[in-house]
């Protein structure tokens, strides 16, 4: 199933459950339920809005974005990463004054509306497992952080019930939230190692030198550039020197990147007698805010 229809199921799936909680608050006059219903109201929108993102990131290059839209899904993954960040701290300040004043459960209301909440955020949540997208898997990490919610709800239900020990779900409320704050910043460094035009985590540019330089006829490789779109399409730029500037080289050069996952390269040609003056290509910052390589 594609990415972006794994999205869409998870926010009707969402939207549909947060105004199931409302009319079930509305009836039975439960404002906690209604507060849950606000939030997943927001969960809804977010994941809204990233299946939104999700599809504009689909788009074929044009003129004004050379490179393509995937960056658009990143855009969606970082917003709800952002928002899951933001939530949890809500959770684990909520949880605290809770931890500090006490509040008496209503356990029948919470069991029925836990055990629902679990099977239509799990369903959501089975729907988005797995994908290389950070969006997908920002959607993924929001339906688990919800499924391990109810989850906590339905077991502190039970427990409380037997047991009275109201200081249960404040405490099982701390602890999801501190592990979907964990993940999210996990989420939210992989986001900005994109946008900062990191080189791909998964690839050691020294080792992918070496290959290249192994390549018959090839004398040396410099001025090398590693980059990724959205985690999925890296792409590369370098310096051959080679006495053997024809397509067949290019050919191999290329095909020994695509076994480092680069699928476009942009490879400039130099022979072994010509002088290159960006070998190390470090950048010098003028006064002015210019730069230029050396």
């Amino acid at each position: 199933m594609q990415t972006q229809k794994k999205i869409l199921i998870a926010f009707l799936l969402n939207l549909f459950f947060a105004i199931f909680e409302f009319i079930g608050g509305i009836l039975t006059g439960s404002v906690a339920i209604i507060s849950d219903a606000v939030h997943d109201l927001g969960d809804a929108m977010s994941i809204g809005l990233s299946y939104f993102l999700e599809r504009k990131s689909k788009q074929q290059p044009d003129e004004h974005y050379t490179y393509g839209y995937s960056r658009y899904s990143v855009l969606g993954g970082l917003i709800t990463t952002v928002i899951l960040l933001a939530g949890s701290v809500f959770v684990i300040f909520n949880a605290i004054t809770r931890l500090v004043d006490p509040v008496k459960i209503d356990y029948d209301g919470m069991m029925i509306f836990a055990v629902i909440g679990v099977f239509v955020n799990f369903t959501a949540a089975y729907t988005t497992r797995g994908g290389d997208s950070i969006n997908q898997k920002a959607v993924n990490l929001h339906m688990l952080e919800d499924v391990l919610g109810w989850a906590v709800v339905l077991v502190g239900a039970i427990v409380m019930r037997v047991t009275n020990w109201y200081i249960l779900d404040p405490l099982l409320s701390i602890a999801i939230a501190m592990y979907i704050f964990y993940n999210a910043f996990k989420n939210l460094k992989q986001v900005l190692d994109l946008f900062l035009e990191k080189t791909p985590a998964n690839i050691e540019i020294n080792q992918l030198i070496k290959c290249l330089k192994a390549l018959e006829g090839v004398v040396d490789v410099h001025h090398v550039h590693l980059w990724s779109l959205d985690g999925q399409h890296h792409y590369a730029t370098m310096h051959i020197v080679t006495e053997n500037q024809n397509p067949a080289m290019k050919k191999r050069v290329k095909e020994e990147l695509s076994k480092f996952d680069i699928e476009h390269v942009t490879i400039e040609f130099e022979s072994p007698h010509e002088q290159c003056s960006n070998v190390s290509c470090t950048v010098t910052h003028e006064l002015s805010g210019g730069h230029h390589h050396h």
